[in-house]
């Protein structure tokens, strides 16, 4: 069974920068995309970041692009998100997922699309 674990997650003032990584136990990890999904409260799960298994492609959302970095190391089981020029805007729960089977979207932004999630770790940016 796959276990997720993710960390990083904290309080930071606008601007600042956060590193969220994910620790993957339980599957072959070089096997799974992996995605990165948030949650304002209030609002529904949103697709922030994704990338391929080998790391040679990477997907976000509109809103992060510029500012968030996915990547990912095979060697020791663990996705990141880098996160740069925060806005209160970034306040959510943060959540990391793992998806097996390529997605005919191919974009990996639906959360139906991934096979196991971890618990969350909040984000919050203060103004």
């Amino acid at each position: 069974q796959a276990q997720l674990v993710e960390s990083g997650g904290g309080l930071v003032q606008s601007g600042g920068s956060l590193r969220l990584s994910c620790d993957v136990s339980g599957v072959t990890f070089s096997s799974y995309a992996m995605g990165w999904f948030r949650q304002a409260p209030g609002k529904e799960r949103e697709f922030t970041a994704a990338i391929s298994w080998s790391g040679g492609s990477s997907y976000y959302v509109d809103s992060v692009k510029g500012r968030f970095t996915i990547s990912r190391d095979n060697d020791k089981n663990t996705v990141f998100l880098q996160m740069n020029s925060l806005k209160p805007d970034d306040t959510a729960v943060y959540y990391c997922a793992a998806n097996y089977v390529v997605p005919s979207s191919g974009s990996y932004t639906y959360p139906n699309e991934y096979d196991y999630w971890g618990q969350g770790t909040q984000v919050t940016v203060s103004s």
